[in-house]
């Protein structure tokens, strides 16, 4: 069922426009969604979350050589920075773009729904909503385009 959904809010995602297809750009803010990032605990919350991510994903064999050999503070740190902007929040991304910051990883769509799967597991995991779950995925879907790498 998991997956049945989340191939549905990825499907949508890819029909749609959206902000972030438009303009590609790392954490596209979307004030509407401020509810939704009540859901996920406010920028708390976020980092909860990231913290669960994180162990998921080194747990994971396909994902964690990707993982272990970074600042792993860092990458749970941007991506809290990213999503608490992508839902509205009062904060400032200061990652790099997607493109720059994946284009040596060599990223196949294997290893991209391996990350989503991650995800809605450390979602499923904070007991975040399902429906603020795929509004979230929605927003983040169109980035595959610059993510996957081969």
């Amino acid at each position: 069922m998991t997956r049945l959904m989340y191939g549905l809010a990825l499907s949508l995602a890819f029909f749609l426009s959206s902000s972030a297809l438009a303009q590609m750009n790392p954490a596209p803010a979307n004030p509407d969604l401020r509810p939704v990032l009540e859901d996920f605990g406010g920028e708390a919350g976020l980092t909860d979350l990231m913290d669960d991510f994180m162990e998921i994903m080194l747990e994971n064999p396909q994902l964690r050589p990707f993982f272990v050999n970074t600042n792993q503070d860092r990458v749970k740190r941007q991506l809290v920075e990213q999503f608490c902007v992508i839902l509205g929040g009062d904060c400032a991304y200061t990652g790099r773009s997607m493109r720059d910051s994946h284009a040596h990883l060599n990223i196949d769509r294997a290893d991209f729904n391996a990350l989503v799967e991650d995800l809605q597991i450390a979602m499923n995991r904070q007991g975040i909503p399902f429906r603020s779950q795929n509004k979230l995925l929605a927003e983040l879907a169109p980035m595959y385009r610059e993510i996957i790498t081969q």
